[in-house]
């Protein structure tokens, strides 16, 4: 129960803040000795993370789901509810798409780098750096648009290596752009809905091909266990995105920065 309460808070705190969230439980379970879990704890703690965002934009996802299905053009010459809302759903898509076909044509070299907390904290090194330029940008009041979208997918298939943030690659990609930052903030969690949809169904195929061919690992938790660490990671997130909005609001974005620099040079001095 204590490991997966570490790795649930783990999950719900990195996901959101821009730390990374897949790195940080490389070095978690490197640091404290931890067994490898199992899959099904994994999709458990992703699907957490998505009940947070979820809660968290429920009144946009809403909307978004009304305006696409129900809505209808007020005879004005600007777009309808309805085309505005479908428009924001395929800049959704579009900005999956570079993550998926990262994910499908190397995943097997992806999955290399897990076992690899030197490489992790070669990436933690990187998105600290971003992190810190990121102080440097102007402000923006940009919506995001569809290149816009597209760079900001790029970012997040960039992000896919672990020790490499979601949040503040796509977030740092969205200033770049000139994108407002309570506006960049909304489309990058939105837009990690597939993408986390996806894994987790990819990774329960796998689990269940797994389990047609092979007994459960004796380290494999048990339902309560990992629906426990699901709710605890939703919980977590929930907090975390609020914390990184405010310090996105407040022009503090940056100050994680230092914090991913030294915990990779950390990573390389303890693990070697």
């Amino acid at each position: 129960m204590l490991e997966v309460t570490l790795l649930a808070i783990l999950q719900g705190i990195a996901e959101f803040l821009p730390i990374s969230s897949s790195g940080h439980l490389v070095l978690g379970k490197a640091l404290l000795g931890m067994e490898e879990p199992g899959i099904r704890l994994d999709i458990f703690l992703h699907v957490g993370t998505l009940v947070s965002i979820c809660a968290f934009y429920w009144s946009i996802l809403w909307k978004l789901l009304r305006d696409a299905f129900v809505g209808a053009g007020d005879g004005t010459a600007s777009p309808s509810p309805r085309a505005a809302a479908w428009a924001y759903a395929g800049k959704i898509v579009l900005s999956a798409i570079p993550a998926g076909l990262v994910g499908v044509l190397f995943k097997d070299r992806l999955e290399a780098l897990f076992a690899s907390p030197k490489a992790v904290a070669g990436a933690l090194l990187f998105t600290g750096v971003v992190l810190i330029a990121t102080k440097f940008l102007p402000k923006g009041d940009k919506a995001v648009g569809w290149w816009r979208a597209l760079v900001m997918g790029l970012a997040q298939a960039v992000a896919i290596l672990p020790g490499v943030s979601r949040s503040g690659m796509t977030i740092a990609a969205a200033r770049a752009s000139k994108v407002d930052a309570a506006k960049c903030a909304e489309f990058s969690f939105l837009m990690s809905i597939p993408p986390i949809v996806g894994a987790a169904l990819l990774e329960l195929k796998h689990a269940f091909a797994a389990g047609a061919e092979a007994p459960a690992a004796a380290n494999e938790p048990s339902w309560a266990l990992v629906v426990y660490g699901g709710l605890l990671a939703a919980v977590t997130g929930y907090f975390a995105l609020k914390v990184l909005l405010k310090t996105l609001n407040s022009g503090k974005f940056w100050y994680f920065g230092p914090y991913c620099l030294a915990a990779g040079l950390l990573t390389l001095l303890l693990l070697k």
